[in-house]
């Protein structure tokens, strides 16, 4: 059976690290990205070298034309995907709430949560029973933020993450039975792109374990969600977060 991965965002950080190691798993997968065709086309390579078939598709997770047209597009290409998942995210606009612009958060909340709705969507028309498919895994990712509540510059990220947590257990339970589980994973601070220049520097020795975490540390957690060895774990927020 060919086992075949949508990852959102799957051309940098925790999205990039989770497309090479589900192809070192088995998995065939399909990278989206929004802007940076370069750094997709490179971890395609990657996927590639690791002996699975890569496809990238250039897709906006905030336009549900474009969720749509990358899903059908994985189905023309390499088959029926038997895995989700939802990388995609943005950190930005950083600001405290009394002058956050409406615009910009608009954009954030389509980006964060409306599009990893769908995206989970298109995902359950094709893998649960219901409706004529194998079954599945949909994996989120969430964040440390959604119950530390990022006083101060991103408050409004906790609350896409926190509602992400708990779409997660409402659709884990809404498709339990149709073949599709649904879990999440909430990372700490990792040492990624979407991190504002510095932190990193400045956060590390404030953690428990004084660093911060590295792409590959999440991935194998999303990883290990998508195979057998998880077969009972549904509607699971797993926290990656080094104590924090």
């Amino acid at each position: 059976m060919t086992f075949i991965l949508i990852v959102t965002g799957g051309g940098r950080g925790i999205g990039a690290e989770t497309s090479l190691k589900a192809a070192e798993a088995g998995w065939d997968v399909c990278i989206s990205y929004r802007s940076n065709a370069s750094r997709a086309r490179e971890i395609a390579g990657k996927v590639e070298a690791a002996g699975r078939r890569a496809l990238i598709v250039q897709a906006d997770i905030g336009s549900e034309a474009d969720i749509v047209r990358l899903f059908e597009t994985c189905e023309a290409e390499l088959g029926t995907p038997s895995g989700l998942v939802n990388s995609a995210g943005i950190l930005e606009p950083l600001s405290r709430i009394d002058n956050i612009d409406g615009t910009e958060l608009t954009e954030h909340m389509l980006i964060n949560l409306v599009g990893n709705i769908l995206c989970a969507r298109e995902a359950v028309k094709r893998m649960s029973t219901k409706h004529g498919g194998a079954g599945g895994v949909i994996v989120n990712l969430s964040s440390r933020t959604s119950e530390l509540g990022g006083a101060g510059a991103s408050v409004h990220y906790g609350a896409s993450k926190a509602a992400i947590n708990t779409f997660t257990l409402g659709l884990a339970q809404e498709v339990a039975d149709e073949g599709i589980r649904v879990c999440a994973v909430s990372p700490g601070v990792i040492d990624t792109e979407i991190q504002p220049e510095g932190r990193v520097e400045a956060i590390a020795p404030t953690l428990p374990m004084k660093r911060v975490g590295q792409p590959g540390e999440v991935a194998n957690a999303v990883v290990w969600l998508l195979s057998s060895e998880a077969s009972y774990v549904s509607g699971t927020v797993l926290n990656v977060s080094g104590a924090r």
